[in-house]
C-alpha cells in the first residue's frame, strides 16, 4: 500500500507544517502529486496507526467497490439484488484495476464513485455536479467530464461543477497557501513527478508511444494524435448524449431509464484515461461500470472479451525491469498496452455505431431497461 503511505505524509505535512511537496517516502522515494485540497482530505489517515490504517482502506475500497457496481447497475438501468451485488463485487475484485487500486491503496474507486453518482443522478436533482467539483479537486483528471456537461448544454450542472472545483482550489489556497502556490505555478506541470512515463504501468496513449518509439520523451509524436484523440472523444461522447432518450418527450417508446447517457459518460471516461499523460493501470477502474452496461445490454461476448483483457494482467508479464520497457520487441507492443488499445476500440466502436441509421444508443438494446432480480 505504497501510495497509501504517501497520503499519509502529506496528511503529516498538513498537520506539521511539512513542505507538502518537498518530501518522498517508501522505498521508491514516492511523492504528493495531488493538489493541496486533497493533503487536507488526507488529515485523518495521521490519526491511527499504519496497521490499522492499511485495515481500514481495505475494507473501505471493498465497500466503494461494491458502491460503484450499484452506481453501475443505476447507469445501465438496472437494480441489483442483494445476492447479485455481493456475486459481482466479489467478482470484481479480480480485474486488474480493481486489485491494483486495493493493492496500492489507491482512491481509484472513491473518485469514479463520486462522478457516476453526480452524473447518474434523476435531471434536475439539487446540486449536481459538487461530488465531481469535488472528485476534480482532489485528481483533476474528472475535469474532463466536466467539459462533457459544457457540451451537452448542460450549462447548469457544468457550472456547479466548476464552482465547486474552484472553491477546493480555494480552500487550499487558504489553509496551505505556500503549498497552492507551489502546486499551481510549478508542480502541476511536472508530469515526471507522477513517474516515469514509459514504464508498462503507464496505461496511456503517451506511454503506449513512449514504448512503440522506444523513447522516453516521444514529444509531438504523442501530443499530437492524443490532442485528437481527445477532440474526438468527446466529440463522440457529445453526439451519443444527443441521441439518447428525451425523458420530456412522451412520445418516445423507450424506457426512461434509457435516458441516462451511460455511453456518453463511459466515453468520455475512456478519452480521460487515454489523453491524460500518466493512467496507471489501477486508473481503469471505469472497466467495471463499462462491463456493467455490456452486460446489461446483452453484449456477453464483448464483455467476456473485457473481461479477460482486464484479467489477464498481460504487462506483467512482460520483463519489465530497468529500462527493458524502452526495449520490448514489436510483438510484445499489444500485451504491453491493452488498455490504451482497448479504450481506442471502444471509440471507433462507439464513431461506427452513431454512424448506423435507427441506432440510439452503441450497443444499447432495449432489453436494458428490465431489472435483475
Amino acid at each position: 500500500m505504497a501510495d497509501l503511505l504517501v497520503y499519509r505524509a502529506e496528511g503529516e505535512a498538513v498537520v506539521h507544517g511539512g513542505e507538502l511537496y518537498g518530501f518522498t517516502v517508501t522505498r521508491w522515494r514516492l511523492p504528493a502529486t495531488y493538489p493541496p485540497f486533497a493533503a487536507v482530505l488526507f488529515v485523518p489517515t495521521t490519526w491511527i496507526p499504519v496497521p490499522a490504517l492499511k485495515v481500514a482502506f481495505l475494507a473501505g475500497n471493498a465497500l466503494l467497490l461494491a458502491l460503484l457496481v450499484t452506481i453501475s447497475a443505476r447507469l445501465a438501468g438496472r437494480t441489483a439484488s442483494l445476492p447479485l451485488l455481493c456475486a459481482a463485487t466479489a467478482g470484481a475484485l479480480w480485474l486488474e484495476p480493481v486489485f491494483q487500486t486495493l493493492l496500492f491503496g489507491q482512491i481509484n474507486l472513491a473518485i469514479a464513485c463520486l462522478v457516476l453518482w453526480d452524473l447518474t443522478r434523476p435531471p434536475g436533482a439539487r446540486a449536481t455536479g459538487l461530488a465531481l467539483g469535488i472528485a476534480t479537486g482532489i485528481k483533476l483528471t474528472p475535469a474532463v467530464f466536466i467539459a462533457y456537461l459544457f457540451l451537452t448544454a448542460r450549462r447548469k450542472e457544468a457550472a456547479v461543477a466548476t464552482a465547486s472545483f474552484a472553491g477546493t482550489a480555494l480552500l487550499g489556497a487558504v489553509l496551505l497557501p505556500s503549498a497552492s502556490v507551489d502546486f499551481w505555478t510549478r508542480r502541476l506541470f511536472e508530469t515526471g513527478r507522477v513517474g516515469k512515463a514509459w514504464i508498462v504501468d503507464n496505461q496511456s496513449l503517451q506511454g503506449l508511444t513512449a514504448r512503440a518509439l522506444h523513447t522516453a520523451a516521444p514529444g509531438l509524436t504523442w501530443a499530437v494524435p492524443t490532442a485528437a484523440v481527445a477532440a474526438t472523444g468527446l466529440w463522440l461522447a457529445s453526439r451519443t448524449h444527443r441521441v439518447d432518450r428525451d425523458p420530456r418527450d412522451p412520445r418516445d417508446p423507450r424506457d426512461p431509464r434509457d435516458s441516462r447517457d451511460r455511453w456518453g459518460i463511459l466515453v468520455t471516461a475512456f478519452t480521460a484515461l487515454l489523453i491524460s499523460p500518466i493512467s496507471w493501470s489501477h486508473h481503469w477502474v471505469w472497466c467495471v461500470p463499462l462491463l456493467t452496461v455490456l452486460l446489461a445490454a446483452g453484449r456477453r461476448r464483448l464483455a467476456l472479451t473485457a473481461v479477460a483483457l482486464f484479467t489477464a494482467r498481460t504487462m506483467w508479464l512482460l520483463p519489465h525491469e530497468g529500462d527493458l520497457d524502452l526495449r520490448l520487441p514489436w510483438w510484445q507492443q499489444p500485451f504491453a498496452a491493452p488498455y490504451p488499445l482497448f479504450g481506442l476500440a471502444l471509440l471507433t466502436g462507439a464513431a461506427v455505431a452513431l454512424r448506423r441509421p435507427g441506432r440510439a444508443q452503441p450497443s444499447v438494446s432495449s432489453s436494458s431497461a428490465s431489472t435483475i432480480r
